[in-house]
């Protein structure tokens, strides 16, 4: 289990990584995987209670995550990779023909770690509770984990499962939510406003956390603070605060790095604010 020291040394290799995938593969979502860096680090290297070299579909007896905003796809390919489920020299056919890792994640292509696809938003939420049913049926005790973008609530499917969740006391689930504010075309207010995220959530029996998912010992604190809430009748949701593009100073304070890979000036740029920490694939 890795102290804070360590895992922010890990966050900053693995913001490394998604800038030198994307820049190779020229195309990708930059922006998001930078600003969930910190999270999906401190999930994979601290909390989660998982065995990446012997990956089952079935992750029986152990906590599983699922990525629903499919897109972001660049960090968990670092992070896994960088925890042993697959060779780290294999983030370099990111998005290449044939490749396992593909632009959005698919659970055909037979990657460890990949469980579910995950390319069409609003889906992932379901496909959560529908994993957290399966373990209470089996009388497994550990838990869900699904990371969902804000933007990505705006699609239908999203709500109707928030409602099932709180409704039928799905308590073994921890939903976090990438509240950056920010979407493909602009902010959310101006596409379509989210209104108050906790109080909709809490209307459904959530129990709901706030946390800054940049800082890494808040965001330890907050997990920590959400895990202590399962089990007790109700779902639990993390409203996590983060900067689109963390890391990278032209990349943060908008939304326009959603889905540009930078060119090779800006390459070089970003890489000279990321050092190599873990050594580079």
């Amino acid at each position: 289990m890795a102290n804070i020291e360590q895992l922010e040394q890990i966050a900053k290799q693995v913001r490394r990584d998604i800038i030198r995938m994307i820049h190779d593969a020229k195309s990708g979502h930059p922006g998001g995987s930078l600003g969930c860096a910190d999270l999906l680090t401190a999930l994979f290297f601290h909390f989660l209670d998982i065995n990446p070299t012997k990956f089952t579909q079935e992750g029986a007896n152990e906590d599983v995550f699922f990525l629903s905003n499919g897109h972001i796809s660049p960090l968990l390919y670092s992070v896994m990779a960088r925890r042993g489920y697959f060779p780290i020299d294999e983030l370099a056919t990111f998005r290449k023909l044939n490749s396992r890792l593909q632009g959005h994640p698919t659970a055909v292509k037979g990657l460890p770690g990949i469980r579910a696809s995950s390319g069409s938003l609003g889906q992932g939420l379901s496909v959560s509770i529908g994993a957290a049913i399966a373990k209470k049926n089996n009388k497994d005790t550990k838990l869900i984990y699904t990371l969902v973008g804000d933007g990505e609530l705006q699609e239908g499917q999203n709500w109707e499962a928030i409602m099932f969740a709180g409704a039928n006391k799905i308590d073994n689930l921890i939903a976090i939510v990438d509240y950056n504010k920010k979407q493909i075309d602009g902010s959310t207010d101006d596409v379509l406003s989210l209104g108050d995220l906790k109080a909709k959530f809490e209307a459904f029996d959530w129990k709901v956390i706030e946390m800054d998912g940049n800082n890494m010992k808040e965001l330890l604190r907050g997990l920590e603070r959400a895990k202590e809430l399962t089990g007790k009748q109700s779902p639990v949701l993390i409203l996590m605060k983060t900067e689109m593009g963390m890391g990278v100073d032209f990349m943060m304070g908008t939304h326009k790095w959603h889905g540009t890979p930078p060119n090779d000036e800006q390459f070089k740029i970003a890489l000279s604010q990321l050092p190599e920490t873990l050594g580079d694939y």
